[in-house]
């Protein structure tokens, strides 16, 4: 797994990741788990720094 993401990609997803995670835990909507797997899954690729989906279509905001 080689990095992929710019270190602004990687602040903005682990922000956003925070948020859903925040939202998530809100309250019992039958929609929030899938805010918390949303959440889960950008806070993992900030931490990485490797997108999968990124890596499928070849694309890279690293420079």
């Amino acid at each position: 797994m080689t990095v992929n993401e710019s270190t602004t990609d990687r602040i903005l997803r682990f922000l956003l990741a925070l948020v859903l995670l925040y939202f998530a835990f809100q309250s019992a909507a039958p929609w929030n788990w899938i805010l918390g797997i949303v959440g889960v899954v950008l806070l993992f690729t900030a931490l990485t720094g490797f997108c999968a989906l990124y890596k499928v279509l070849g694309i890279s905001t690293k420079r």
